[in-house]
Formats: C-alpha cells, structure tokens, sequence
C-alpha cells in the first residue's frame, strides 16, 4: 500500500491529513514542530479577521508569520463582506499563501455576530455569493471550513457544498457538529456523509473527534470523505499524522507515545516560540498550550501550575531536565489518552 495522496485544485499534498486550524494554538511554531515529526500534508493558521488583515493591524500579521519549511500552508479567514474577503484573499496570495480557508464553522459570537463564521450556513445563497468572489479573486485553491448547520433542525451543510462546489471551491472541510452544540456530544458521521454524498467533484474533508488511528478509520469508513483535519486531537498526539500515513501504507501505525519523545516535542515547541518571538512573548504564547502538553504528560500540579506560569527558557529547560531525571509517572506508558478539553458554557459566551 502507499500513502494516498490529495489534491486542492492545482496545490498537491503529500498526505490526505490535515492540520486544523485553533485559535490561539495552531502559530508557526506548533506547526512546525508538528511537520519535523512527518505526515502532514497541509497546516492551516488560525483564523484571522479579513478587515482587520487590510488595515494593517500588526497582532493579525503576527498570526500568519510563517517561513519557507512551513509549507504548504492555509490561510483561514472570516468576514461577511464579500469584497473584504476577496481583497484580503489577493492580499494573501502576494504574501505566499499556498491555499485560503474561509471560516464557515466558527461558533463564537463575537464572530457570528458580525454575519461571519457558522452564521453564514444560515443563507446559503448569500454563502455562496460570498465564496465566488473569494475564488475569482484569486489563483488559489480556495477552500471553505464549515459546520453542518446552525442546529439540528437546520442542516444547510450539503446545500452549502454544492452551491461551493458550483462557485469553483477546490474542496470543503466539515466539522460534523452544528453551531448550537459548539463542542458537545458526538461527531456526526451521518451528517459528514451527507456532504460527501452532496458534492461530485470536489473533496470532502472531515474533521472532528480523530485522535488516534481507530478513529481516524472510523471517520473514513462511516463518511467517505476523502482526508481528515486533526485540530485538539493533533494537540494531544502530534505523531497523529506520521501514525495515520505509516497505518495507510503499511498497516501498522507504530509504536505509540514515548515519553522522552513527547519531553523533546515540547521543548522544540518552546525553543521554536523562542527564535521566533523572544523569550516574554514565547513564555506568554507557550502559557496557554502548557496545559494540553501537561494533559499527557501528567507532571503532577507543582510542575503543572510552573509550566502555566513559565516566565524564563532557563526555568523552562530546568522543568524538562527535572521530568527527564524523574521519568514517567507510575503506569504512564499503559494509560489511553485523555479526554480532549473543549470550551464549556453557553456559546453565546465564547
């Protein structure tokens, strides 16, 4: 067997898995620290406002920083206008984008709010306008990352997908949740399905509860998309994607985490925010991913509350030295993964 390969209009991927976008997670240092570890075809950025992307705002450059080994790489944006979109769409095709993800599947209000993310899927029509002018702005793949509707009574998801497909996107990524649940219950494969089922020419990407290759092949089997995004569960296993391409070509996905490995990738992952933002700002950044790494490696509270606190890469690497000295905790090797943390409370709230 050999590692299937995907393509995004005129863009090649070296593999069918994908790197989702997380706010506040998925910067370039994650992402490169991810791509050392072989597998992924294609990383998409965290979202970033089109508006604000137009009037220069310095915070929204810094969240599409990225270098020559960071490719190939999405840029996801959001917005309502269509003409916004379509210009900050050129704007990134300047910059070296390889592809443009726009954001259908943002629940947060302060997003929906604005007519933009998941609040799209509530007129398809307007989506799709919406979408054409992004693809005739650009020579770009353009791909579009949606939810499957805004609740359970509103499954707009494979109307969307053809009027997309229509509109000349080069394929959709769907989240087989709709707005109202935000993260809660269960992945819909059903609902995956029927966008797969909707389209004719275009992937379908699915997305949504992978973090191990049973799942990965759950997804498969029960929707027929044609890849799958990994964002939260990519966060827990970075090796996620070296796992799934080893399984689909050989069978066997390999040995499973080790925990010096797991030390190693969280050190790259702070040295990387190091070179690329300083040492404050890379203490700040690394504060809020800190909990997923300690989530796995489970160094105990003390360890847990410095690593959240981190204020120095002396203190940092004297953490790794400590945990290497000490090794895994009791059983370490022989405990699943854990649950993965979603937002909680009314979405409205987000």
């Amino acid at each position: 067997m050999t590692v299937r390969q995907l393509h995004f209009g005129s863009l090649r991927l070296e593999s069918r898995y994908l790197l989702a976008p997380l706010a506040g997670y998925t910067n370039m240092a994650f992402r490169l620290a991810v791509r050392e570890l072989g597998g992924l075809g294609l990383a998409t950025t965290e979202l970033v406002n089109a508006r604000a992307l137009l009037s220069n705002s310095k915070k929204t450059k810094e969240y599409i920083d990225t270098c020559p080994g960071d490719q190939p790489l999405a840029v996801q944006i959001f917005g309502a206008d269509p003409q916004e979109m379509a210009a900050a769409a050129q704007w990134l095709e300047e910059y070296g984008a390889s592809a443009i993800d726009i954001n259908m599947g943002c629940p947060v209000h302060k997003v929906v709010r604005q007519g933009a993310g998941s609040a799209l899927l509530c007129n398809a029509g307007a989506a799709a306008k919406l979408v054409r002018a992004v693809v005739e702005a650009v020579r770009l793949p353009v791909t579009v990352k949606m939810r499957l509707g805004w609740d359970d009574a509103n499954h707009t998801a494979p109307q969307c997908a053809r009027e997309f497909e229509q509109a000349g996107v080069a394929a959709v990524i769907v989240h087989g949740r709709t707005r109202e649940q935000g993260f809660s219950g269960k992945v819909n494969h059903a609902g995956i399905r029927a966008v797969v089922e909707a389209v004719h020419r275009i992937p379908v990407i699915g997305n949504g509860d992978v973090r191990t290759v049973a799942e990965a092949q759950q997804m498969f089997e029960a929707t027929g998309c044609a890849g799958i995004s990994i964002g939260r569960g990519a966060l827990l296993n970075p090796w996620i994607f070296r796992q799934l391409c080893r399984w689909e070509a050989t069978g066997d996905p390999g040995p499973g985490l080790d925990y010096d490995a797991r030390l190693t990738f969280m050190a790259r992952h702070f040295h990387l925010l190091l070179q690329q933002r300083g040492e404050r700002h890379a203490c700040l950044t690394f504060r809020k991913s800190a909990s997923w790494h300690c989530r796995v490696l489970k160094p105990g509270k003390e360890i847990q509350q410095r690593l959240v606190m981190i204020a120095s890469a002396a203190d940092f690497d004297a953490i790794v030295d400590q945990l290497r000295a000490q090794g895994p905790p009791p059983r370490w090797h022989h405990q699943p993964l854990p649950e993965l943390a979603v937002p909680q409370g009314p979405i409205s709230h987000w």
